[in-house]
């Protein structure tokens, strides 16, 4: 499904096609992209990013585009661990895999920040920011996977979402219409029912598709 065809359909089903209630619908759409992309990390929706952890500075930038993280690594020059996490042997280097952890948990295993070494954790300090513990002790190169956020499809027409779970877009953004127009309590009951069932079967792809040791299983919601 296409924005277009998104736009005409959410006029079709709610019978309405006055000028403001139309001009209202891409704001309802983003609301509702928005809204899936924090409830569920596709993963069609994950890419990659290189660069560089300085020396001393335990803090890293998350991408402008960042939503959620899937997983960090450092490489780690001429020898492996000797212990944390698993390490993937490269030419004459080792890719290491940091373990996601709460601040506090970091703050707590890793209470004096002066004492530097190679990295074993890492968590989001902010919407912007990771930290890494114990400090870098040396200027790693760094590679991220995370999940983001993608164009619209009210400015990019066609997206993932649109051609997949075009149900998810559609009846997500006929709840926001229907709260719009204070609609008949029965028919935004039976939209939200459908909503759920579509982020339902997001949910299930998304844990088909992230099985990891590392990671914590998604949580799944139950349809009434």
């Amino acid at each position: 499904m296409d924005y277009a065809s998104l736009l005409q359909a959410v006029q079709d089903y709610s019978e309405v096609d006055e000028t403001s209630f139309v001009a209202m619908i891409p704001t309802m759409v983003q609301n509702v992209e928005r809204a899936i992309y924090q409830q569920v990390h596709l993963p069609a929706l994950r890419k990659s990013q290189t660069g560089t952890m300085t020396a001393s500075v335990k803090y890293l930038s998350t991408p402008t585009d960042f939503l959620a993280p899937y997983a960090l690594s450092i490489v780690v020059p001429a020898v492996p661990y000797s212990a944390g996490p698993p390490v993937v042997a490269a030419a004459d280097a080792y890719q290491v895999f940091l373990l996601n952890k709460d601040v506090e948990f970091m703050r707590e295993a890793f209470p004096d920040p002066t004492l530097p070494g190679p990295p074993s954790h890492y968590g989001l300090f902010d919407e912007n920011t990771f930290i890494v513990a114990p400090t870098p002790d040396l200027s790693y190169e760094v590679e991220l996977h995370y999940f983001y956020y993608p164009a619209s499809i009210v400015t990019a027409s066609t997206t993932w979402l649109g051609d997949n779970f075009p149900n998810a877009l559609l009846y997500g953004t006929l709840v926001e219409a229907y709260i719009y127009l204070k609609g008949e309590q029965d028919m935004l009951a039976a939209y939200q029912k459908e909503y759920d069932t579509a982020i339902s079967q997001l949910y299930q792809l998304s844990g088909q598709k992230r099985q990891d040791t590392y990671k914590v299983k998604p949580k799944k919601i139950e349809v009434q």
